[in-house]
C-alpha cells in the first residue's frame, strides 16, 4: 500500500472517529439533559382542591343555561340581516346594547348581562366575548371575526389554579382585527387598532396600533396630515384651510 493512500485511510478513520464522538457526546447531553428535567419535575398542581365559591357569574343557573340554550338556537341560527332581533335578545339577556349595533349571529356571549356595546359598532362573525368579568365596548368600534375577548384566566403559581378576572374596555372608534387574542384587564384607547391576529397583553394608547405576540407599537393610526383633516373637518380652522387639510389627507 502507498503511502498517500495510508494517509488518506488514517485521515478517513480519523474523520469517522471524530464523528462518533461527536455523536457521542450529544446523545450523552441529551439523556443527561433528560434526566435533569425529569428530576426537576415536581407536580404541586392539584385541581381537586380548585374553588371558585367566591365567583359571581351575576345571575342564578336557570338563567345562565336559559341564556345558552337561546344562544345556540334563536340567537345562532337567526338570519344574516336580523340584527335587530339579535340586539332584542342581548338587551333581554341584560346587555346594554346601543343603536345601529350589528352583531352577526355566530357571535358568542358567555355572560351578556356583563357586557355593553356603544352605538354603531360591529361585532364580526366567531367573535368570542368571554365575559367572566365586565366587557365594554364604546361607539363605533369593530370586533373582527374569531377575535377573543378574554376576562377570565388562572393563576400559574397557584396550586389550584385559582381563577383570575380582569375587565377589559374597548374606546370609541377602536378596531380590534381578526383572530385577536385580548388579555384580561387590557384597555384598548379610543381610535386604537389591533392588528389581525395579535396577543394583546397590555393596554393599547389612544390613536396607536400595536401588532405581533405580544403586541407592540408599530405605528400611529392616522398621519399629520389626516390629523389636520380631521381638526379641519370638526370647524376648528377657517373655510380656506379646510380644503388645504383635505387636499393633504388624499
Amino acid at each position: 500500500m502507498s503511502v498517500d493512500k495510508s494517509v488518506s485511510l488514517n485521515k478517513d478513520r480519523s474523520k469517522r472517529e471524530r464523528r462518533k464522538d461527536q455523536h457521542e457526546k450529544v446523545d450523552a447531553g441529551w439523556i443527561q439533559q433528560r434526566e435533569i428535567n425529569e428530576i426537576r419535575i415536581d407536580n404541586r398542581i392539584r385541581l381537586d382542591q380548585y374553588n371558585q365559591d367566591w365567583y359571581s357569574r351575576g345571575r342564578s343557573s336557570v338563567v345562565v343555561l336559559l341564556w345558552w340554550l337561546v344562544q345556540g338556537s334563536l340567537f345562532r341560527y337567526s338570519l344574516h340581516p336580523m340584527y335587530g332581533w339579535r340586539r332584542f335578545l342581548l338587551r333581554l339577556f341584560g346587555a346594554k346594547v346601543g343603536k345601529g349595533v350589528q352583531v352577526r349571529s355566530t357571535a358568542r356571549f358567555t355572560y351578556p348581562w356583563k357586557v355593553s356595546i356603544g352605538d354603531f359598532s360591529w361585532v364580526g362573525d366567531d367573535a368570542e366575548f368571554y365575559s367572566l368579568d365586565r366587557i365594554d365596548v364604546g361607539s363605533h368600534c369593530i370586533v373582527s371575526q374569531r377575535s377573543y375577548l378574554c376576562t377570565g384566566s388562572h393563576d400559574i403559581e397557584d396550586e389550584s389554579f385559582g381563577l383570575i378576572t380582569r375587565p377589559i374596555v374597548i374606546h370609541d372608534g377602536a378596531w380590534i382585527a381578526s383572530d385577536s387574542f385580548v388579555y384580561p384587564g387590557v384597555t384598548v384607547g379610543v381610535m386604537g387598532v389591533v392588528a389581525a391576529r395579535s396577543t394583546v397583553t397590555r393596554s393599547v394608547p389612544d390613536g396607536e396600533v400595536h401588532a405581533g405576540t405580544p403586541a407592540a407599537f408599530v405605528k400611529p393610526r392616522f398621519s399629520k396630515a389626516a390629523e389636520k383633516a380631521g381638526v379641519a373637518s370638526k370647524g376648528e380652522q377657517p373655510k380656506a384651510e379646510l380644503g388645504a387639510a383635505e387636499r393633504l389627507s388624499k
